[in-house]
């Protein structure tokens, strides 16, 4: 049974989302993926995040005509800052040792993991299902901060897509529109909730 996980601050969720996590559930032959919004992102503390009820929110929208994804609220019911590992724990002790984890993230992601908690863990625990993002680095010192690691990383063959949370975030606060760059459900709930400031109109 291989379970897909697709883990992010969702800030907000947009068709890059989705288009990498159907992409990976046809490719690998998914039974489903499970959408995992951020509680406290540690590598994101001090920053301005939106409430976790307005993400998860998005999230059930964006998501909502596919019955294949799945919400997963594991991070933003769990206090303190929310580590990958801990949620690939949890998810293993609910679903068994039948479910084969893929998690699936941007390469540029990747570059980050000897930072994140436990990563000889995280690497045990699942398959890295990495995405291919713009200005992506060689990934070959990775090897010697996390022994084996390549092995268990799988490329994700599809194009590049240039969407990204921070651009929706200012094409928002600059009056621009973002019809297209996210589900027509998530921008109308964040046109309804004013989620993020705009100078202009």
């Amino acid at each position: 049974m291989n379970i897909g996980v697709l883990g992010g601050t969702f800030d907000p969720i947009h068709m890059g989302h989705l288009v990498v996590a159907e992409e990976a559930r046809i490719k690998f032959g998914l039974r489903e993926v499970l959408f995992v919004p951020a509680g406290q992102p540690w590598l994101k503390l001090g920053r301005n995040i939106t409430l976790a009820v307005h993400r998860v929110e998005m999230v059930r929208r964006a998501i909502a005509n596919n019955p294949q994804f799945k919400l997963c609220t594991l991070e933003v019911e769990r206090p303190g800052p929310s580590y990958t590992v801990d949620t690939l724990t949890m998810l293993r002790k609910q679903l068994g040792s039948e479910a084969s984890f893929f998690f699936i993230f941007g390469r540029d992601t990747l570059a980050e993991l000897p930072l994140w908690k436990e990563p000889e863990k995280l690497v045990h625990l699942c398959r890295l299902v990495v995405a291919p993002r713009l200005g992506s680095k060689d990934l070959k010192h990775l090897e010697t901060a996390i022994p084996g690691l390549l092995d268990k990383v799988i490329q994700l063959d599809m194009p590049v897509i240039g969407i990204s949370s921070s651009g929706i975030r200012q094409r928002i606060a600059q009056g621009l529109p973002i019809r297209y760059l996210v589900p027509a459900e998530v921008e109308k709930y964040i046109t309804e909730q004013k989620i993020y400031p705009t100078s202009a109109r």
